[in-house]
């Protein structure tokens, strides 16, 4: 069975940083693009940010680019979301997900349960 556990969110004023983190199991870790989404209220959700299995390709949305960092550690299957200068608008669920795939598809192979960000003004 596949578990993505996030963890890190939570509450914080806006321009203050927060680190999520997802733990990956019951995957061959390295075999996977990973990723992160999120959801604001009654909005669709939307992609943030993937990075390859070898580190060698990340991207963002442009809404996060030079804000947030995506980083993984394959020796501890865990990925990982660095978030700089948050926005009230940056306010969502965020869920992890992990791909097979070379990228980062709009409907990934697994998703987390999400944890909840926000950003207060």
């Amino acid at each position: 069975q596949v578990v993505l556990a996030e963890s890190g969110g939570g509450l914080v004023q806006a321009g203050g940083s927060l680190r999520l983190s997802c733990a990956a199991s019951g995957l061959t870790f390295n075999w996977y693009t990973m990723g992160w989404f999120r959801q604001a209220p009654g909005k669709e959700r939307e992609f943030v940010a993937a990075i390859s299995w070898s580190e060698g390709s990340r991207s963002y949305a442009d809404s996060v680019k030079g804000r947030f960092t995506i980083s993984r550690d394959n020796a501890k299957s865990t990925t990982y979301l660095q978030m700089n200068s948050l926005k009230p608008e940056d306010t969502a669920v965020y869920y992890c997900a992990a791909d097979r795939s070379a990228t980062m598809k709009s409907r990934p192979d697994y998703w987390g349960q999400g944890t909840q960000v926000t950003v207060s003004s």
